[in-house]
């Protein structure tokens, strides 16, 4: 046999393992009826449905390509699309998705409308830590609660859980009936034993809902998961494998305003590596003209059924950025504590960074716009802390950098060296900032303030509060006092 036959023989029956391929995941996620293009890290016209499924649906003609949605897919409150209109977008992705975590907002209408969302989509939703009475998953898909995809020669197997922060958020009445939380580690454990050592998948991805630091837990404590598509967090994640694991996360950030794009490659049935990262949806992403069209046609009638919440609130010299939400001091963030805390009257407002979704633009500002930026409502919380209490509470803050219970705060102001707290300074006089600031005295009382979620709901503060004196909870309403300080005087 001459050279060049003898190598196309040995080529043709090379081993199977030596064959690579490449499978693609492309992710959406925290969508939260955000159907129209919005303003977004200081530029509008981000995201929009219509630039979304333009670029999904091109993505489905690839071949070995998943289209996966991490949940939260409406929002009651905001924007008011979402009240109006509802899951009106769900069968918009049919054909699209090829499978979609629950989220805790997937929920906020009840378990009656949840049920009528669910019968017009065609894709499977996932949550295998929701169970009913008999401990059964209450998703399943073939009597499974999670979903086996074979793709390019390869399977995968793609699950979801509800993590603790989740169950927290959903009201016990909004739950299917007879369904109960069980624990989300549990449930990952017991399902990543299963698609590994009974299903002999090749890579297994976790879906969402859970905040990230909770994926990061999950990642380290359940190994077996090849890939974390990070939701719930709202945060802006590119690709990168977590500290201390073997688990890729990525995760886009809100709204639409980016997708996540992750490619595996495997040799033979060995998963090699992953590589990808933030799909951007801006004005350079075509839209889907009939989507559009479906769009602007809605929106001009909730407009005409809802013009109060289209008025002009206030007006901006300069943008409101969100930028730093979680890492340091956002515009959006020191602008708010301010005025909050000059209408508490104390020595500090702290508020954490899941308080925002987005910063204010430049011009006009409606009503929607700063529901958009800040949606939820809260009271005021006002506490006595010491000077020591108080640099426990700034600590807590800082340990929680990165994550949507960093703190955005005003009336402290200090340096962060190798993890530790320094330079801790407080306003000197409350009712008179322009006195300037000094430093935090361990034995001295300081009146601060923050949210009611964050004083008896957050995890960590809750307990940190419960130490101080005097706690109350005042009239001040955080959504009144801020919107007085955007209209005209």
């Amino acid at each position: 046999m001459n050279k060049p036959l003898a190598l196309l023989t040995s080529l043709l029956f090379l081993p199977a393992c030596q064959t690579t391929r490449t499978v693609t995941l492309v992710g959406m996620t925290d969508y939260h009826s955000h159907a129209v293009p919005f303003y977004s890290e200081g530029e509008p016209g981000q995201g929009g449905v219509a630039r979304a499924l333009a670029y999904l649906r091109e993505a489905k003609t690839h071949p070995d390509t998943l289209v996966v949605s991490g949940g939260d897919t409406v929002n009651k409150g905001v924007p008011t699309w979402s009240d109006e209109y509802g899951c009106v977008e769900w069968p918009w992705f049919n054909g699209v998705l090829d499978v979609m975590a629950l989220g805790n907002h997937d929920l906020d209408y009840g378990a009656e409308a949840f049920a009528r969302c669910r019968e017009s989509i065609e894709y499977p939703l996932l949550c295998a830590n929701l169970v009913k009475a008999d401990g059964a998953p209450y998703f399943q898909v073939e009597g499974r609660p999670y979903v086996v995809r074979e793709v390019g020669g390869v399977r995968l197997g793609l699950f979801a859980v509800a993590g603790p922060d989740m169950q927290r958020l959903v009201k016990a009445e909004n739950l299917p009936a007879g369904t109960r939380w069980t624990d989300a580690k549990e449930a990952a454990r017991a399902v990543v034993r299963v698609l590994r050592e009974e299903e002999r998948v090749d890579a297994v991805v976790l879906l969402g809902h859970q905040l990230r630091e909770d994926d990061e837990a999950l990642a380290r404590e359940v190994p077996g998961i090849d890939v974390i598509m990070g939701s719930h967090s709202h945060q802006k994640v590119e690709l990168h494998v977590l500290p201390g694991t073997r688990t890729s996360y990525v995760s886009p950030y809100q709204y639409l305003a980016y997708l996540s794009e992750v490619r595996l490659r495997f040799r033979g049935k060995k998963l090699e590596r992953v590589e990808g990262g933030l799909v951007k949806l801006d004005g350079t992403k075509r839209e889907e003209a009939g989507t559009a069209a479906k769009v602007e046609k809605l929106q001009r009638a909730l407009v005409a059924k809802r013009p109060e919440r289209f008025e002009v609130l206030g007006h901006l010299e300069k943008p409101l950025r969100d930028e730093g939400l979680t890492t340091g001091e956002a515009e959006v963030g020191t602008w708010a504590t301010e005025v909050l805390r000059r209408g508490a009257g104390v020595h500090a407002f702290f508020a954490m960074a899941a308080g925002f979704r987005g910063g204010l633009p430049a011009g006009d500002v409606t009503v929607e716009d700063f529901y958009g930026a800040i949606p939820y409502r809260n009271g005021v919380v006002t506490a006595e802390l010491t000077g020591a209490q108080l640099a426990e509470w700034v600590a807590l803050g800082e340990s929680k950098r990165g994550t949507d219970s960093y703190n955005q705060r005003s009336g402290v102001r200090y340096e962060v060296k190798d993890g530790r707290i320094e330079g801790l300074q407080v306003l000197r006089n409350p009712s008179d900032p322009g006195a300037g600031y000094e430093p935090v005295k361990p034995e001295a009382t300081y009146r601060v303030a923050t949210t009611d979620f964050q004083a008896f709901v957050a995890g960590g503060y809750k307990e940190a509060l419960s130490k101080a004196s005097h706690v109350e909870r005042t009239p001040l309403d955080v959504h009144e006092l801020l919107k007085k300080a955007l209209r005209p005087r």
